[in-house]
């Protein structure tokens, strides 16, 4: 690998989407969460891929880290990437989502827009014995 590459590409997005570390060469387990977090996605942005998985991307971060992630998603989506987002925080999936596909034992029990989505019918569809009495 070109070290100098390397390291200007760990600069460029250490820059792009504020990771606070003293420097590049900081070690991971050093950061706090919110930036061990934006460091993982900074690792798949360098990949440009063009579909994102975020699986739970603010468990265990506090409240600023949160919208700062948020605001990252936001970006990346602005920018034409799509995001699929999976998370147990409904008001986390209400506040980020277009769309919202519930799941209930491993089965898609219903997708629903933006719209139509609130708590009480997203827990509806993910709760086992009590779909289809919507």
């Amino acid at each position: 690998m070109d070290d100098r590459k390397v390291r200007k590409t760990a600069v460029e997005y250490k820059e792009r989407i504020d990771i606070r570390t003293p420097t590049v060469d900081t070690l991971a387990i050093s950061l706090s969460g919110g930036n061990q977090q934006k460091l993982v996605i900074a690792k798949w942005l360098v990949r440009d891929c063009d579909i994102l998985i975020f699986d739970e991307p603010t468990r265990g971060i506090d409240v600023g880290a949160k919208n700062e992630i948020y605001k990252l998603m936001h970006s990346l989506v602005e920018e034409g990437k799509s995001i699929i987002m999976i998370s147990s925080e409904l008001p986390e999936l209400l506040r980020m989502s277009d769309r919202i596909a519930v799941m209930c034992e491993g089965e898609l029990t219903g997708i629903l827009s933006i719209e139509d989505a609130t708590q009480e019918r997203i827990m509806t569809l993910a709760t086992p014995g009590a779909r289809g009495k919507e």
